[in-house]
């Protein structure tokens, strides 16, 4: 299960090698159709990379920082730095794809 992340806790969270920040919030259609895909992801990439959920109610400081303006945004993290983000719902095999090359880049 992906991490819940705070304002409190969200730097230390995004630090080492690779991690992917799910922004989404609980009243988002598309967040809730992009859920199962990312449980998924995550049992299959969990071991090489941290999963972390960051709900934008009350967070809004956050989303702002790494400027997502739309949800469900995914910021990939590498050693604590935002080097991308997505937006918007995406197969489980596009991501799937997309985060083994970020592996791969390592």
């Amino acid at each position: 299960m992906a991490i819940e992340a705070s304002s409190a806790n969200f730097d230390q969270l995004t630090t080492g090698p690779l991690t992917v920040v799910d922004f989404w919030a609980p009243w988002c259609g598309p967040c809730k159709m992009m859920a199962p895909v990312m449980e998924k992801l995550e049992e299959q990439f969990g071991d090489r990379i941290k999963f972390v959920k960051m709900n934008v109610d009350g967070n809004q400081e956050i989303a702002q920082r790494y400027k997502v303006m739309s949800i469900p945004s995914l910021v990939l993290f590498r050693d604590g730095k935002a080097v991308e983000k997505v937006t918007g719902v995406y197969p489980e095999a596009k991501l799937a794809h997309y985060l083994n090359r970020k592996l791969a880049e390592n």
